[in-house]
């Protein structure tokens, strides 16, 4: 069946928020993006992973499930990180196309049209670029920083490795196993599908300004486990992965 976005490739889409304290947008989230997919696709579900949400999040979610038969609602009992909460909704997704955004309302999630209009047979992976971000100077200078520095050490191309934004086929994250439960996962996520042999194509969208909470970024014991990861992904995935390589074209 030919999705009505006009491409084969795109016929089924599993859209899902990661959520930690969000309550005051997530429910607006799940009913645009479920909107937009009803207009999009024939066959789609809208999954939400609470990552141990300390407000009302779960509450919200549920009563958002009595009026969306779509939605389904993953719970970790505590907090586990970002990347638990992307790890267990790749697990839940049932469909051929998996889409995933922050449930923090930073990103438009009708803006899920572009990324499927540019998906086709040829392509495994959309990923975002922010066209602006709607971040404060620091938090700008800070992802700039980050992002050229881990594609210098990772030997990524793309416009925007910090860019949560993203249309991925199903079959290609049965190809890799991801580890990592902070937002290194990211980095980890474009990396192994690089080195699988996934195509990209890329794709602006909008970062608009936090609309309500506050970010959990700067958090110093955050901030130092995502460092500490971001160096043992490198050794395992670019230092050793390097030696492995040489190994077997000695054999």
């Amino acid at each position: 069946m030919t999705g009505r976005t006009g491409s084969e490739a795109v016929t089924s889409v599993t859209a899902f928020f990661p959520c930690y304290n969000d309550s005051g947008v997530i429910a607006d989230l799940v009913t645009r993006v479920s909107a937009t997919l009803d207009d999009i696709v024939d066959d789609y579900e809208v999954i939400v992973v609470d990552d141990g949400s300390e407000d009302d999040s779960v509450a919200v979610l549920r009563s958002t499930q009595g009026n969306n038969t779509r939605l389904r609602v993953v719970e970790h009992g505590v907090n586990r990180g970002y990347g638990a909460a992307l790890r267990s909704g790749f697990a839940a997704a049932s469909k051929d196309w998996v889409f995933y955004t922050d449930g923090d309302g930073q990103y438009d999630p009708t803006e899920v049209r572009h990324l499927v209009r540019a998906a086709g047979d040829d392509l495994d992976f959309v990923q975002g670029w922010k066209i602006s971000r709607g971040d404060s100077m620091l938090r700008r200078v800070v992802g700039r920083l980050y992002h050229h520095t881990v594609k210098l050490l990772f030997g990524l191309r793309v416009r925007d490795t910090d860019c949560d934004f993203r249309l991925m086929r199903r079959t290609l994250l049965e190809k890799v196993e991801l580890e990592y439960n902070s937002g290194v996962i990211c980095v980890e996520m474009m990396r192994k599908f690089r080195d699988a042999g996934a195509t990209f194509a890329e794709v602006p969208v909008n970062h608009y300004e936090r609309p309500v909470g506050t970010s959990q970024f700067f958090q110093m014991r955050r901030v130092a486990k995502s460092l500490w990861d971001l160096v043992r992904l490198w050794l395992d995935i670019v230092v050793r992965g390097e030696e492995r390589r040489g190994r077997r074209r000695a054999t």
